[in-house]
């Protein structure tokens, strides 16, 4: 049985102890490759149609338009906040274009659901994608019902985690209090503003680069590990 840890012995104590989670307000749950396994490998899809969108805007080869959409992300965050930054790129085209992949991989997720019921307090996605593209995967996992709210990258006017405003706007737009918030995400850098700002993180390692804690910092914003999702959550304790 997976327990509840935390991913450094220094937050086993005080505020940010277990008891933060089972008295949770409100759960801010990233979506891709946290609500389903990585290995589902959805991004190779997304990352390959992003190529050849630039490839099609640009008039270029695959391989430069590679070189650029990895050029926009290592100086904006996204590959979509660098087109739109350096070529007023219309962001609706692009993510519409992105977004149009097989979700043949994600398989239901009944564990999940039921993980998820057992939690308290409210339950809202934060994600740099799309509604749209929420929606799907959701309906996929089964679990759509389980969530009040989808915060996407337009509810962010395009600001992408882990910007800090797009935090903010979460907040104020939901009436959030950070405080009584619980973030679970894949990609450790996105954790550094939500503990900033209050809020107890999780997070979902997966191998790949992006999701480790890579800068100095940011393994120190990490207060619980679960490397099995739904396990961690159907081992915390009942809310008293």
């Amino acid at each position: 049985m997976t327990t509840v840890a935390p991913a450094r012995p220094a937050a086993a104590a005080g505020p940010l102890s277990g008891a933060r989670l089972t008295a949770a307000e409100t759960w801010i749950f990233d979506l891709d490759n946290t609500l389903y396994p990585a290995d589902c490998n959805l991004f190779a899809q997304i990352d390959r149609r992003m190529g050849e969108f630039i490839a099609r805007h640009f008039g270029i080869g695959l391989d430069e338009a590679r070189q650029r959409q990895k050029g926009f992300f290592q100086t904006h965050g996204t590959t979509l906040r660098g087109l739109m930054v350096e070529h007023a790129l219309n962001p609706a085209d692009f993510l519409d274009y992105v977004h149009d992949i097989d979700l043949a991989p994600v398989a239901p997720a009944p564990h999940l659901g039921a993980a998820l019921d057992r939690l308290p307090g409210r339950k809202v996605i934060f994600t740099n994608g799309t509604v749209a593209h929420a929606g799907r995967v959701l309906g996929r996992l089964g679990i759509a019902d389980r969530f009040e709210a989808v915060f996407d990258i337009i509810a962010a006017d395009y600001l992408p985690k882990p910007r800090e405003e797009p935090y903010r706007r979460l907040l104020d737009s939901h009436g959030i209090a950070p405080a009584g918030a619980v973030m679970v995400e894949d990609m450790a850098r996105n954790l550094v503003p939500a503990a900033a700002l209050g809020m107890t993180t999780v997070w979902v390692p997966t191998t790949a680069a992006w999701s480790q804690p890579d800068r100095p910092g940011e393994a120190a914003h990490i207060h619980h590990t679960a490397p099995d999702l739904p396990a961690f959550l159907a081992a915390l304790p009942d809310p008293a």
